[in-house]
Parts: structure tokens; C-alpha cells; sequence
């Protein structure tokens, strides 16, 4: 059972941080909505939702995937690039443990979620302006003792390694070329974005299923004509806050027997099981 871990946007996500892209209004009841659809398209496609309160105080803690990498055998717990989003890992730090042991980095490294792609036993990270040598550097001391390696890849155009690529599955990579060092992902078969949907890269598979953001039809088309199933969503007011699928969900398969936590530090929704 894939578990799907969500935290719905907060009143203050208009205060985001932003590197890359400028800043324009963000419609927050909207946001809410499409973050809504959203997980009711991850239920749809057969996660498991745990859905936990926003934080008000942390206008970017929609973006979950940042604070924790988690593995099948274990969650590092990430030191976020941005030193204002640090405490949102403390935040999530037993929710996780509920379900996987957990490390936690440690300072001078700095990692976020999105700029890590695992594809099979091979941790892609992006050197991007939120993670830095030390942040791999630890990522591989703790992981390569399990069995994975650990190839790091420079991030030029956008915010997170995720957000210019994604792995699709059987050593394939969908990457926006003008974005990342797309010659970099040793091992997969790289297919790149049309250039009109620069976007198109960041992708989840939920269930065989391959998700994209709205609209993206001509990657959409060419993946269908590969023999994808292919699903959209629109998030499009979450995208003006530098966000994007891959960003809002943890996204594991539970075990057999998972680890228990207290009912408090759940602090889990129960309106979209």
C-alpha cells in the first residue's frame, strides 16, 4: 500500500520564498482547492491519504517533500537550504518516524527533498542553491551502506533538481535539458520535455500512472504515444509559489508493521481518508 502524506496549504503561502521565478498574487482560497483535488487524484489513483494540518507560521511547509528523504528502510531528515524552513522538518520529524526509522543531517550540510530523485538503488542529487556538497555527502554516508549510490548533478535553471526531472521508471528519465545537466543521470535513458512545456519534467507515478501538471499536451501526447498512461492536475496557483506534484506529497510504501506514535504527534485529518 502506497502511503501518501499531504499538508494542505496555509492562509500565508503568499509569503513564500522565491528564487527563481518572480512574485505574482496567489489566489489562497484556490490554492486550497487545487491542493484538494490534488489529494483527492492521489486517493483516486489508490494512496492512502494522511493529510495533516497546515502550518500557519510556515508559508512553504505545503511543499512536505523537502524535509525528509524517505527510503524503504529508512527517512534522513533533511537541513533545509532555506534556514527559515529548518523548523519545518522538526515539525515533521514524528509523523515520519510513525512509519520508517529516521538520521538526521547536520549542519554545514543543506539538503531538500526536491532535489533528490531515486531511481531503483541510485539517489540522483541536484548541487542546486538549497543543497549542497555536504548535504550528498551525508546522503551517502548514511544510504550507501544499504546498497545505494549516490550521483550528484548540477541544477542551473530551476529551484530543485525535481522540478527539471523525474524518473519515470525502467531506467527512464523525462528532464528539461535547458534546466539540469540532463547528460548526468548515469545508468537511465533521458527523454526531454517538448520546449513548450518547460514544466512538463517534474512528474510523479502513483500506481503506474504518471501525473503531470496542467497544461503540458504536447509531453503529455509524446509520453501516451511511448504507451504512458498519463493523468493532469492543476495546480497552477501552488506553481506561483515555486511548487510543484512531486513537492507536496511524501510518497512510500507502508510496511508490514510500521513503527507507532502517539496520537498527538499524528495530528492527522481524517477528512480526506
Amino acid at each position: 500500500m502506497l502511503i501518501a502524506i499531504t499538508r494542505p496549504p496555509s492562509e500565508s503561502i503568499a509569503d513564500c520564498q522565491l528564487t527563481h521565478i518572480g512574485r505574482d498574487p496567489i489566489d489562497v482560497p484556490r490554492a486550497i482547492e487545487q491542493h484538494r483535488a490534488y489529494r483527492a487524484l492521489l486517493a483516486e489513483l489508490g494512496a492512502e491519504l494522511v493529510t495533516l494540518d497546515p502550518l500557519d507560521e510556515h508559508p512553504d511547509a505545503v511543499f512536505i517533500e523537502d524535509a525528509v528523504i524517505t527510503l524503504d528502510e529508512v527517512a534522513i531528515l533533511c537541513r533545509m537550504g532555506a534556514p527559515t524552513r529548518r523548523s519545518e522538518t522538526t515539525a515533521f520529524e514524528p509523523i515520519i518516524a510513525a512509519y520508517r526509522q529516521t538520521h538526521r543531517m547536520t549542519a554545514p550540510a543543506t539538503l531538500e527533498g526536491g532535489d533528490v530523485i531515486l531511481a531503483g538503488r541510485t539517489l540522483f542529487v541536484g548541487r542546486s542553491t538549497r543543497t549542497n556538497d555536504e548535504g550528498a555527502g551525508q546522503l551517502r554516508a548514511f544510504t550507501e551502506p544499504l546498497g545505494y549510490r549516490v550521483i550528484q548533478i548540477d541544477v542551473r535553471g530551476c529551484l530543485h533538481l525535481s522540478t527539471g526531472a523525474s524518473y519515470l521508471g525502467d531506467g527512464v528519465i523525462l528532464a528539461n535539458p535547458d534546466w539540469i545537466d540532463a547528460d548526468a543521470f548515469e545508468g537511465c535513458r533521458v527523454i526531454p520535455v517538448d520546449p513548450s512545456d518547460p514544466w512538463a519534467a517534474n512528474t510523479m507515478t502513483v500506481n503506474g500512472v504518471i501525473v503531470m501538471t496542467e497544461p503540458a499536451d504536447a509531453t503529455k501526447s509524446m509520453l501516451e504515444s511511448r504507451g504512458y498512461t498519463v493523468r493532469t492536475v492543476d495546480i497552477s496557483e501552488l506553481m506561483k509559489a515555486e511548487g510543484s506534484l512531486t513537492c507536496m506529497r511524501q510518497l512510500f510504501t507502508r510496511h508490514s508493521a510500521p513503527i507507532k506514535a502517539s496520537a498527538k504527534a499524528m495530528s492527522v485529518s481524517d477528512t480526506d481518508r
